[in-house]
């Protein structure tokens, strides 16, 4: 193999092998290392340009050496658990803003401290309702019911939040968004978003992110349409019982993607995933991208779920 594809190829097989060993359970990596280690990336393109034309042994074993640790390093480094959050949140402390004050700003000696923030829609009697959710750099998680329509609790260090809502053809339209920040930010950082939603309307829910996390439990909630599209982005979704037809669409670059539906659920993937992992809990292949579940066609209510990705590693599971 020439000098010039051993890198490549060694990071090809990297990844692979670690997307593999996580989907049968043997890895669990940190993607919210993404965020603030990305220059990882431009150490290794520097390092292999500087000893690119290097054929010793000693520059061939760097180059792989700083691949091996620095790709390591941005998916199993635990260096923003609940640990170094709970320790921060001791040192820093809050300030409380209103709907009208999320910018994170909070001059003091140009210390930044984190901001709270809580966003509201009320409940209208509401029969259909669309959730769209964009920004990156966040953990957003979802599980509880409100008597409201939408609830959004924020807790940010760098982001910027906004809220909009507005009715689309009798349809509930909520745009929940980070507004963009620039600049570098160094220590502990992390921005968290707790969504509450009403279990009444039937939803849609669209999130575009970035490197994020998201953890949503939907076991409560009558949802018809799923997407889920990211970058280096973590997805875990709890599914409850599907409407006539339930759509989940998700499309990543580098991700893992974790999917619970009911056991007894009609199901059908299709998916376009490139050189990533699929692991599909009792759903029969019928070809080399489409699983499915006997029954399928003739069930009232069904999964339909598309997933497509680059390095990714894609699980749909029963419970």
């Amino acid at each position: 193999m020439k000098s010039d594809k051993l890198i490549p190829g060694i990071v090809l097989v990297i990844i692979g092998a670690v997307i593999l060993l996580a989907n049968f359970g043997y890895l669990e990596f940190h993607w919210d290392n993404f965020e603030r280690l990305w220059p990882i990336f431009i150490v290794i393109i520097g390092v292999n340009l500087v000893l690119s034309h290097n054929k010793t042994p000693w520059a061939i074993i760097l180059r792989i050496a700083v691949v091996i640790f620095g790709i390591g390093l941005l998916l199993f480094g635990n260096f923003d658990n609940d640990d170094n959050y709970s320790s921060y949140h001791h040192r820093h402390a809050f300030r409380v803003s209103d709907n009208n004050d999320n910018d994170g700003d909070n001059d003091n000696d140009g210390e930044r401290f984190p901001v709270k923030g809580t966003f509201n829609e009320p409940y209208a009697d509401t029969k259909i309702a669309r959730l769209n959710i964009s920004g990156g750099a966040t953990a957003y998680h979802l599980s509880d019911t409100t008597n409201q329509l939408f609830s959004a609790n924020t807790s940010q260090q760098t982001a910027k939040y906004t809220f909009s809502s507005s009715t689309d053809d009798s349809i509930r339209v909520m745009d929940f968004s980070m507004r963009d920040h620039v600049g570098f930010h160094f220590g502990s950082q992390r921005n968290r978003v707790e969504f509450k939603l009403n279990p009444k309307p039937v939803w849609e829910i669209d999130v575009e992110t970035g490197a994020s996390a998201v953890d949503f439990d939907l076991s409560n909630f009558k949802v018809r349409d799923l997407k889920m599209h990211g970058g280096m982005a973590g997805f875990h979704v709890k599914m409850g019982a599907p409407e006539a037809i339930t759509d989940i669409d998700v499309s990543t670059g580098m991700a893992g993607v974790d999917i619970s539906i009911p056991r007894d659920a009609a199901c059908s993937i299709e998916t376009d995933s490139g050189l990533s992992g699929n692991d599909f809990d009792d759903v029969p292949k019928v070809s080399d991208d489409h699983f499915q579940t006997a029954g399928y066609d003739a069930a009232k209510t069904k999964f339909h779920i598309h997933i497509s990705g680059g390095f990714s590693g894609f699980h749909v599971k029963r419970y």
